[in-house]
């Protein structure tokens, strides 16, 4: 009896695999082995896709890839320089009050960082930098990634904003993506021309 259910768990196994998409042993040295990426709307995340190529297919960003379009970064991500895209939903592009909309089809380079950032990857960062890390943005900006309960990853905003990472570790071949649940924007830019606020 105990042999049937350890082949039942492994025959689950094989066969959930065909919800992800499978890395193939030896497509990239940066991806870990096995790995089995989630899933975005419903869509299979290639890794040895492109992050560009992967998010088009992805029903839940065409809010994101309109940006990443306007802010000239589809050849970028592309490319085979690495990167990651924490990746905000339509729905989160949804939410936003109309001028900050306006704002953010705009700063799609304050989302992408030079790099791959996985979950074990910032996990070490803010474990060794007591509590936080700032990670630099393409469009010059910082975001902040700490941790928000045991194990869950938020990142902040120049303006103060948190979003929590919903999709951990989509990986690509240039990169991995981070879904999260809000838009984040840099400063205003009022606030880079004057250094003191009014009140």
């Amino acid at each position: 009896m105990h042999h049937l259910a350890i082949k039942a768990v492994a025959a689950a196994l094989v066969v959930g695999a065909g919800t992800g998409a499978v890395t193939r042993i030896g497509s990239s040295t940066d991806i870990p082995r096995d790995v089995m990426n989630p899933m975005i709307g419903g869509q299979a995340m290639l890794t040895d896709a492109a992050i560009y190529d992967n998010l088009g297919k992805s029903p839940e960003h065409t809010a994101l890839l309109a940006a990443l379009n306007g802010g000239g970064l589809s050849g970028t991500l592309k490319g085979t320089a690495t990167y990651t895209v924490f990746a905000p939903t339509n729905a989160a592009y949804a939410a936003l009050p109309r001028d900050a909309s306006v704002e953010a089809q705009n700063e799609a380079r304050y989302l992408v960082v030079r790099g791959r950032y996985d979950s074990q990857t910032l996990l070490g960062l803010i474990n060794a930098k007591g509590g936080e890390v700032k990670l630099k943005t393409l469009e010059g900006g910082t975001l902040t990634a700490m941790l928000n309960g045991p194990t869950n990853i938020a990142l902040v905003d120049e303006r103060g904003q948190v979003a929590d990472i919903s999709i951990y570790d989509v990986y690509q071949r240039n990169g991995v993506v981070q879904v999260i649940d809000q838009v984040l924007l840099p400063k205003p830019a009022s606030s880079l021309t004057f250094p003191f606020a009014y009140q």
